[in-house]
């Protein structure tokens, strides 16, 4: 049996990455910042946690729940409130980066120990084509219009500590995700993919073999060439 933690799994995309790997089979505990939400999850046929992955307790007393583990799915994100320049400041910043970013840090180092016992770990990091300069910087993708500073940055450094971890842990999968424009209530459900589209490279991260790729990124077609 698989055993999977996924963050941010009230709702949205944590909902049905949920949904789906129970459907694959996974046994999965999924993590949200307040357990009252969580009565979807519940009926779906998972176990609920307290968690909330700036709070280095609450993190480290949900993965002591844990049995085992074999799949971390780190999804929990905020898009932030600076959607423009003239709308930042450091302590927006901030706040983004320490959910998007240093909250994937707290959950990923909290559960190393359990994933090393694991005959086949796997971790997936959601990210965004929002942190690929290339998608953010062509005319006519999805990305081009974005003028959010945080939420941008704070997925570029999903990405790259996504290679750092893989090169770190050769003995782990460690790959990132883009959901792509997605109907969620980040966008006001303004995408064009359904969260089951928004969550297939999630999914098929999750569900890698021992002799699957890591240190990559990939969208619902497959790797994004670095």
């Amino acid at each position: 049996m698989t055993t999977t933690l996924i963050t941010g799994a009230s709702r949205s995309l944590g909902l049905e990455t949920t949904r789906r790997l129970i459907d694959a089979g996974h046994t999965v505990y999924a993590g949200m910042r307040d357990p009252s939400t969580g009565d979807a999850a519940r009926a779906l046929g998972a176990h609920v946690l307290q968690l909330d992955v700036t709070d280095t307790a609450s993190v480290e007393s949900a993965v002591a729940q844990l049995p085992a583990l074999d799949v971390l799915v780190n999804n929990a994100g905020i898009l932030g409130t600076a959607r423009d320049v003239d709308a930042l400041d450091a302590d927006a910043m901030t706040a983004v980066l320490d959910t998007n970013v240093v909250g994937i840090v707290r959950v990923t180092q909290a559960a190393l120990p359990l994933l090393r016992r694991s005959s086949n770990p796997v971790v997936v990091n959601v990210a965004s084509g929002v942190g690929w300069p290339r998608f953010l910087s062509t005319e006519g993708t999805d990305e081009f219009p974005i003028l959010a500073v945080p939420y941008a940055a704070s997925k570029a450094a999903v990405i790259t500590l996504t290679v750092q971890y893989a090169k770190n842990l050769p003995t782990i999968r460690v790959n990132a995700s883009d959901p792509g424009y997605t109907a969620t209530d980040f966008n006001r459900h303004t995408g064009h993919q359904t969260v089951t589209e928004g969550t297939d490279a999630t999914v098929a991260l999750a569900t890698l073999g021992p002799d699957g790729p890591t240190g990559e990124f990939h969208n619902r077609a497959g790797r994004i060439e670095f």
